[in-house]
């Protein structure tokens, strides 16, 4: 992790709904790897006390020198509004890659990417990563609305087979991922499920998954505050590797990728310590 001041070399507007900052940091770039993150400061003629967390949706390593990230988000409140109205050549201030991202699987070849709305920008860097490694990528996105998908052009590039959902019919699937997952996984013969969205989204793809006996990777969405493992705002309840224990573990460090399996997706809020286990333990 690295604290560092880089350069916006574009902002560019991605549909009607969300911004992209392409951020010059050549440390960042070269260190990122699939599902990290980047805190960004809003600028600083504004009293801004928190960073902004937001997925690596891309990185471009072609020049060592100015080798960048790039970052997808949508207006949400005053920083994120503060950081769309920041402009090519503007210093920014930010610390990455943080976190622990997605693991490549080394035996297992078909791999399928399941996104919801804009928690769906880690899957860009992911997907161009599991092309690169030789993997079979296949895509299933979903999101409110139309213009709530990110980039669906170059998700279907990425995806061998690409399917979209729209919670109210304006394109692809009427209805939810969950509703196309089953029979993409047998069409595809998926062997690994990676998901990056809301959370009853990803508890709902980590059931489908646990069903057809895949390892599923989740990248929880969680507030954050400090991004640093300070705070401990950004908790998440997980099951240790041995099943018999369930503590609150900090999502910006310990994750925000997860073993979907090992999420206590119903204990989210619970006083919980060491000595929590499963049910059936």
């Amino acid at each position: 992790m690295k604290h560092y001041t880089g350069e916006i070399l574009s902002h560019r507007k991605h549909g009607e709904e969300y911004h992209s900052l392409t951020i010059v940091a050549p440390d960042i770039a070269e260190a990122a790897r699939p599902g990290q993150f980047v805190n960004l400061r809003p600028p600083p003629d504004r009293s801004f006390i928190l960073r902004r967390p937001f997925s690596i949706c891309r990185v471009n390593r072609s020049s060592s020198w100015a080798a960048t990230v790039e970052v997808i988000f949508d207006i949400r409140g005053p920083g994120t509004a503060a950081l769309a109205a920041m402009k090519s050549h503007d210093p920014i201030d930010l610390i990455g890659p943080v976190g622990r991202g997605f693991v490549v699987p080394k035996n297992r070849q078909n791999c399928l990417m399941v996104g919801g709305g804009v928690g769906a920008t880690p899957l860009f860097f992911l997907g161009e990563e599991l092309r690169a490694a030789g993997k079979r990528v296949d895509v299933l996105c979903g999101a409110a609305r139309a213009s709530r998908l990110v980039n669906t052009l170059e998700l279907k590039r990425l995806g061998a087979i690409t399917e979209f959902t729209t919670d109210d019919g304006s394109v692809g699937h009427h209805g939810l991922v969950t509703d196309l997952l089953p029979a993409m996984i047998e069409r595809c013969g998926t062997e690994v499920i990676y998901a990056c969205g809301p959370r009853p989204m990803l508890a709902a793809v980590t059931a489908l998954a646990i069903e057809h006996r895949i390892p599923v990777q989740v990248a929880l969405e969680e507030q954050m505050a400090c991004g640093m493992g300070i705070c401990m705002t950004c908790v998440a309840p997980i099951y240790n590797r041995e099943g018999t224990g369930l503590m609150n573990v900090r999502t910006c460090l310990e994750g925000p990728v997860f073993n979907g399996a090992r999420v206590a997706w119903d204990r989210y809020g619970a006083v919980i310590d060491e000595w929590d286990a499963p049910p059936g333990n």
